[in-house]
């Protein structure tokens, strides 16, 4: 039987029934629908519509549904259950083969459209966290990396074109950055999403005095929703955390394509570990980069997801429609996306080896260091900008003499300006170049040093904590 159809005289349109289920992608929601439900079940006793008996029953038999269908074997074969119409019909069907008609109870003073708004905001805080902490684990393969390589220099590039020497560890950091971010984006919208629906009806709110905030606390949300109309039909959420899941992959994207370029023969920086490479079936010389491109690949697929959820929100009337179930495919494509994609990314950063020599080899050649000229000259008093064209015509006289600003003679630097001394030299040299760059968030060796320590201390100290819910069964 239905859970709605008391005033159906006809049986669903075999074809649109099977079409309109939504069990075949939102029984993941399962351990949140069952740790929703127990707290629904608190609530229920606390206003006297369950004995404390029937609370205990009650909550017995949804963990027994949790244990036999989601920490089992069975697992893998509930997408194909076919009885069930959605997550909330097939908990119902379950516990009431467990414990008889008092399952029918628990569906006293709730709707669907809060259950599923609530099990979506629990979904999402756990997957939210998760990320967080797969995204810690990278950054700090990252930072590994970032100490292994030391005070070792390679070039930067603006333009796709060589521009300034840097330290590997500072470019390794500009990625650290960008998950700190991420993380940060993350911590934002749990905070935001962690109000509690249950209680709120099907869009009036309960039509019993229930106390809201028992079930809140036992799920670990802040506080009720303020408005059940809004609770009911917000999924801004789901837009925030898929546009989060997006910049992220855009970041992993970013990497993955600097290492692509940075392993080709023509940069020659970077040697991809064997164990995420694949060969070619015809050129048995290939190495080819699959985690990388595979990476950037899989950012088309997240990134489309939180578009598509987009569009289907905009437009809604208040407050529940059938098209928020529409959402909940492109959530779970991007969360099975993104979430193994950043487990490998660890191991794969673990595992790569940069080519030390033949990067800084890269750096000393190109007038890397024509701005270090540059502002030799400023700090003997010539106007940066009037510095700026002597040394562009010094990098023209090195061309035309086949050699780099530090094989020009002085006499000749002095023909362009005679602010050029003895010292000149020393204050392009490779470290000096790198060392020039002495403010906060610059690539001098002591900067990074301290940024380095920094970052490994601000991940280190913050762990991503495990949520003490039902939901961290997923």
């Amino acid at each position: 039987m239905k859970m709605w159809s008391g005033r159906f005289r006809e049986p669903l349109d075999t074809g649109f029934e099977e079409w309109q289920r939504s069990f075949g992608f939102d029984w993941q929601l399962l351990p949140e629908e069952i740790a929703a439900s127990k707290a629904h079940a608190s609530v229920l006793a606390a206003g006297g519509i369950l004995t404390a008996a029937e609370c205990a029953q009650m909550r017995v038999g949804l963990d027994a549904v949790l244990k036999d269908c989601w920490d089992s074997p069975r697992r893998s074969t509930l997408a194909t259950e076919s009885r069930a119409e959605d997550i909330h019909h097939f908990v119902e069907l379950e516990l009431t083969e467990r414990i008889g008609e008092l399952a029918l109870k628990l569906h006293t003073g709730r709707s669907r459209n809060e259950q599923i708004a609530t099990d979506l905001r629990l979904y999402v805080r756990e997957q939210a966290a998760s990320v967080q902490r797969l995204l810690r684990a990278w950054a700090l393969a990252l930072i590994e990396q970032a100490e292994t390589a030391g005070d070792a220099i390679m070039p930067a590039y603006t333009h796709l074109q060589r521009a300034e020497p840097v330290l590997v560890a500072h470019w390794l950091l500009a990625y650290v950055s960008m998950i700190e971010r991420d993380l940060s984006r993350l911590a934002d919208l749990i905070a935001r999403l962690n109000y509690c629906p249950l209680g709120s009806g099907a869009i009036a709110g309960a039509t019993l005095a229930l106390d809201r905030t028992i079930a809140a606390r036992e799920l670990g949300f802040t506080a009720p929703t303020a408005n059940s109309m809004d609770a009911t039909s917000d999924r801004d959420f789901l837009v925030e955390f898929l546009q989060a899941l997006s910049t992220i992959a855009l970041h992993t994207s970013r990497f993955a394509e600097e290492i692509t370029l940075f392993a080709t023969a023509e940069f020659g920086l970077v040697v991809l570990p064997e164990s995420f490479s694949t060969g070619s079936s015809a050129m048995p010389q290939k190495m080819n980069p699959d985690m990388t491109e595979l990476v950037r690949g899989r950012t088309g697929r997240i990134v489309g997801a939180a578009q598509a959820v987009t569009i289907q929100l905009k437009g809604l009337p208040l407050a529940y429609n059938k098209d928020l179930q529409e959402m909940q495919p492109s959530l779970f494509d991007a969360v099975a996306g993104l979430l193994p994609m950043l487990e490998l990314l660890a191991s794969f950063a673990q595992q790569l080896r940069f080519r030390l020599e033949r990067m800084e080899q890269a750096a000393q050649s190109g007038f890397l260091n024509a701005m270090a000229a540059a502002t030799y000259l400023s700090h003997r008093g010539v106007p940066f900008r009037r510095a700026h064209h002597i040394i562009g015509e010094a990098v023209r006289v090195a061309l035309d003499k086949g050699c780099e600003l530090d094989g020009l003679p002085l006499s000749e630097l002095q023909k362009l300006s005679p602010d050029f001394g003895e010292d000149f030299y020393a204050s392009i040299t490779l470290a000096a170049t790198v060392d020039c760059h002495d403010v906060i968030g610059g690539t001098a060796r002591a900067r990074v040093h301290e940024a380095l320590a920094s970052a490994r201390a601000r991940l280190t100290a913050h762990a991503v904590p495990e949520l003490e819910t039902a939901d961290a069964h997923s």
